[in-house]
């Protein structure tokens, strides 16, 4: 299956939220976070806006001809969230977890404290299938032509894995682990991992 892939704008916010939302349904990580399965789908489609917004005028949001499969990339030094976008996670955590928000608002700031600084990096916040398209790689082959485009700048890439199945999916993009942590005490593991310049 041909994959053209281009990068998405504002009218394919819903999409592109849609598509995350249903195939993080199940992550290990984002299921431990949004721990209720029958409220979990509708708080995915308040939460997830969040960082797609904050990524849309890089245009490294990526995305097949119909948000089939989706890409969400940080450029060198452009940070995840907008400042508004930042100032609203604590009440919105409050609103869709209540007693649970100080737990996951724990787990995001893991996040950032292994995220490495030290050198410039294309940043893959996320990349997800929808449920309708997965099993026929076109989530790794998004991939592939993103660090294409990232190889001919010459720069490194980073993400990190809430999902261990997905692990040698990376490896195959060139990408090694890097580190792990535990999202919050008794929550699942992250792995970070590191594809260096080519």
């Amino acid at each position: 299956m041909e994959l053209r892939a281009r990068s998405a704008g504002p009218s394919d916010l819903d999409a592109v939220v849609e598509t995350i939302a249903v195939a993080f349904y199940d992550d290990p990580v984002w299921s431990f976070a949004f721990d209720d399965p029958t409220a979990r789908a509708a708080q995915f489609r308040r939460w997830w806006p969040l960082f797609v917004e904050s990524a849309l005028p890089y245009d490294w949001v990526w995305m097949g001809a119909h948000a089939e499969t989706v890409a969400v990339w940080m450029p060198p030094g452009r940070p995840e969230l907008t400042p508004e976008a930042e100032a609203r996670i604590p009440g919105l955590l409050d609103e869709l977890l209540g007693d649970r928000a100080p737990l996951v608002l724990r787990g995001l700031l893991q996040f950032e404290a292994a995220h490495p600084h030290d050198k410039p990096h294309y940043y893959l916040s996320f990349v997800a299938t929808h449920d309708d398209h997965r099993g026929r790689g076109i989530g790794e082959r998004l991939l592939a032509q993103n660090l294409e485009l990232i190889d001919a700048e010459h720069l490194p890439a980073y993400l990190e894995s809430s999902n261990p199945k997905n692990l040698t999916r990376y490896e195959r993009l060139g990408f090694r682990p890097r580190s792990d942590f535990d999202f919050a005490p008794g929550g699942p593991t992250v792995t970070t991992m590191w594809r260096p310049a080519r």
